[in-house]
């Protein structure tokens, strides 16, 4: 199958090393940036045929089977619906989706009637550490999980946040319904470009039985990043970069007890995962996609967008909790994020 890259920035080309890892033929990359298109001409030996200033001018001369979408959000609806609208079968698109709920639709809509398949890069589900959590917090001498604290330095609520809320929806099986937030700073600069800006502080996030994920990650915090997966007979703590977790729990003969006895002697190991690796996740995300099998959907990705989308306006209310509702958040206000 052919694969095209659009957008040759490091993530780009990180794509572009997972295209030719899964046997992929890479026939052509697009990029506004000269220099851009010559870093990853070095880096993957394309040749001149191969190397486009913009995505019309790629889709006029070939037809990709596989569209990698890795250019900065705004641009991330528009490369989808050229890419469906070419013949593509299959987009992979970075995070966060789109800059803009109305675009998150106009995408998944559009491949639905392309007959598309449409992936987001949420990679969470496929990576070690998680599948662990998910494993070490379903088995009984943990009582299942209540609570997820992320406390770290000041990673982004889009570039990072987004993926904690699609951690939380594919480890609770339920969707975000409320989201508290309390943005502090001011406007975070992103390294994409001074157009772009994220956003720190701390949110809340609760679904409908009551589950709860926190980020706690002010602009004054610049080290780590650890999570606390808390249930009703144990706890877990992850440290995030390196997948060591350290886990806790009640002796089975303690469990009956109330959960304000929180001070008994417990069980203590630690359990080893794969350190994160930037483009493994990105393989096993794009392979699920080629084989249908469980791979990010545009409607997870829109939910993760609109959960970061409600966290904007609680912050623009003073902290009042915003239902994740699809229909009533705003639906064509552009963020600035990248």
């Amino acid at each position: 199958m052919k694969a095209a890259v659009f957008g040759a920035g490091r993530m780009g080309r990180r794509h572009m090393q997972v295209v030719r890892d899964l046997g992929l033929q890479l026939a052509a990359v697009a990029d506004p940036r000269e220099e851009s298109l010559a870093e990853a001409a070095k880096e993957h030996s394309l040749g001149p045929g191969a190397l486009f200033r913009d995505a019309k001018s790629l889709l006029a001369a070939l037809a990709p089977d596989v569209a990698i979408v890795a250019a900065t959000a705004p641009a991330h609806a528009e490369l989808t619906r050229l890419a469906a609208a070419a013949g593509a079968r299959y987009v992979l698109c970075e995070k966060p989706m789109a800059s803009s709920l109305a675009q998150c639709r106009e995408m998944i809509e559009t491949c639905e009637r392309r007959g598309t398949r449409l992936a987001v890069n949420h990679q969470m589900r496929v990576m070690d550490q998680y599948v662990q959590i998910k494993r070490i917090t379903e088995a009984p001498d943990f009582g299942g999980w209540r609570s997820i604290t992320v406390v770290g330095g000041n990673f982004g609520a889009a570039m990072n946040g987004t993926h904690y809320f699609e951690l939380f929806r594919w480890l609770s099986g339920e969707a975000p319904t409320e989201v508290s937030a309390w943005f502090a700073g001011g406007p975070v600069a992103s390294p994409r470009g001074p157009e772009f800006h994220d956003r720190a502080g701390s949110i809340r996030v609760t679904s409908a039985s009551g589950r709860r994920l926190y980020l706690e990650i002010g602009e004054d915090q610049g080290h780590g990043v650890r999570a606390t997966y808390a249930g009703r007979f144990g706890i877990a703590v992850s440290d995030e970069l390196l997948g060591t977790i350290h886990v806790s729990t009640r002796r089975e003969a303690d469990r009956g007890l109330p959960s304000t006895r929180y001070g008994l002697p417990s069980l203590d190991r630690v359990v080893l995962a794969a350190p994160n690796d930037a483009v493994l996740p990105t393989r096993k995300v794009l392979e699920a996609l080629l084989a249908g099998g469980d791979y990010p959907t545009g409607a997870e990705g829109r939910l993760a967008l609109a959960t970061l989308a409600a966290a904007y306006v609680s912050s623009e209310s003073g902290g009042r909790p915003v239902a994740v509702d699809l229909d009533s958040l705003p639906q064509d206000r552009r963020f600035d994020f990248a």
